[in-house]
């Protein structure tokens, strides 16, 4: 009888208590990619902040002569003498020490900024926040038909992948949304000894 005053008398019902939010072994692979992709963008914004940027047509240069570089652009099917990669490689040949300290910076903040999505997401799904869960399947709804199009354009078995990662993720959350965020506000009734 003291249970249900104290209950009412902070505005929740003792009938009302919500049960444990259940394990969801998919949720939690879910959060460690968006996790993973965060810090991934994070560590990119690191590594090209502590680069210099001197000699960089010579790096540029090395870079895509190294026998991993040109495997991995193989394995993606990324062709380095697309127009892509050419208009890249004279852009670089003619930049300057300032205009590539400029651009660096712009993909510093731009990575950084870019990491604040997954790594939201993430925590908010560790939470199991409402507005993340709907956050994370905008976001990935969002890329799908980026996915498509590019799958149309030049098929790879790498896009196919990542586009069914994101289905994945977007059917998942929707479909299970009531399930894994359906808490309120937890009110848990604070009992007085007295």
């Amino acid at each position: 009888m003291e249970i249900d005053k104290l209950a009412s008398l902070e505005g929740v019902d003792a009938g009302e208590q919500e049960a444990p939010l259940k394990r969801a072994p998919t949720l939690y692979l879910i959060i460690l990619f968006k996790l993973a992709k965060g810090v991934l963008a994070v560590f990119l914004a690191l590594f090209l902040y502590c680069q210099p940027a001197t000699h960089l047509p010579a790096e540029y240069e090395q870079l895509m002569d190294r026998p991993s570089v040109k495997q991995v652009f193989h394995y993606l099917r990324i062709h380095p003498e697309n127009k892509f990669f050419m208009h890249l490689t004279r852009q670089i040949a003619n930049a300057t020490d300032k205009e590539v300290r400029v651009a660096v910076k712009v993909a510093v903040i731009g990575a950084l900024l870019w990491s604040l999505f997954p790594l939201t997401e993430g925590v908010g799904l560790m939470f199991r926040v409402k507005w993340a869960g709907w956050l994370a399947i905008v976001e990935s709804a969002f890329f799908v038909p980026v996915e498509i199009y590019e799958l149309v354009k030049e098929f790879s078995w790498f896009m196919v992948g990542v586009a069914i990662i994101n289905i994945g993720i977007v059917w998942y959350l929707y479909a299970n949304r009531e399930r894994l965020f359906h808490h309120h506000l937890r009110h848990r009734p604070h009992h007085s000894q007295a």
